[in-house]
């Protein structure tokens, strides 16, 4: 790996709360040997990971960290607390449990991983979650997969807003209603599955990918970080991490992006569950 390449994964973009997020990250969903993966991504220069309690592997992150010898303070963890632990009581139990998964004292960032729980149940656990890092066991907040009418029950309720909107995001569901209410609102936008778990092709990128000598899965990344997103691409496979990280030695012209972008279907290009549009 390049000296530029490790210097650009370091770069970060400060959230509301005052605190540094690494603009790429690694996501662990569903990952073969999550302690494996995570330790090469640390190699490779990542210092952001991605996981929750739905995934069952924050002891697995936590694990890698320990043996990795790499300072905690040196490195961005996030998990998300799922529907079947929302309310006030219920969040807060979810939040002391991840931590003894993980095994350290806090998580730099944990996030309301769905909205489907109803209002009364989200705002019960939003308000656990500010209670839980004005206790120092979080250091930000924030949510998945929400709508900008769900961030406006927040705001009805006169309680901070979330520091980030983790939502589904690549250039067949580019989510722009969503997007542009967190980019006025000072919200940062993690993008998961950017790379739309391979299902991207056509002949757009097939010419990016020659033009640029880039991989699809590199140009999608690129594509992200050129919006501003933080992205969350996830592989099991050593040189998949690493590959997905070398996106910083080219930038994709004003009409390469256009020519993505025109790229997008709306929630029918969605990959995965996306459920923003829950009551």
């Amino acid at each position: 790996m390049s000296a530029r390449n490790a210097l650009s994964l370091a770069t970060t973009i400060r959230l509301s709360t005052g605190h540094d997020i690494p603009i790429l990250g690694l996501g662990v969903a569903e990952t073969t040997d999550c302690v494996s993966a995570c330790l090469a991504a640390l190699k490779y220069g990542y210092r952001h990971f991605d996981t929750a309690r739905h995934y069952k592997n924050e002891e697995e992150v936590g694990r890698a960290i320990r043996e990795s010898g790499i300072p905690r303070e040196e490195i961005f963890v996030t998990s998300k607390v799922m529907a079947t632990d929302h309310g006030y009581e219920d969040t807060l139990r979810a939040v002391d449990d991840s931590l003894q998964k993980f095994g350290y004292d806090h998580f730099d960032l944990y996030l309301i991983h769905s909205p489907l729980s109803g209002q009364e149940k989200r705002l019960g656990t939003w308000r656990a979650l500010i209670d839980a890092k004005n206790a120092g066991k979080v250091k930000s907040i924030g949510v998945s997969n929400y709508s900008g009418k769900h961030i406006d029950e927040i705001r009805a309720a006169g309680l901070e807003l979330p520091s980030v909107n983790q939502i589904e995001l690549h250039p067949l569901c580019q989510q722009r209603p969503i997007v542009k209410y967190c980019q006025e609102n000072d919200i940062v936008v993690e993008a998961y599955s950017p790379l739309a778990r391979s299902k991207l092709g056509g002949p757009v990128l097939q010419r990016l990918t020659k033009l640029y000598n880039k991989d699809i899965a590199q140009i999608a990344v690129r594509w992200s970080l050129q919006h501003g997103f933080v992205p969350l691409p996830k592989s099991s496979h050593r040189e998949r991490i690493l590959s997905n990280s070398q996106v910083y030695d080219f930038e994709l012209s004003d009409e390469d992006m256009a020519a993505l972008d025109a790229l997008d279907k709306g929630k029918a290009g969605s990959v995965t569950w996306n459920p923003v549009d829950a009551d």
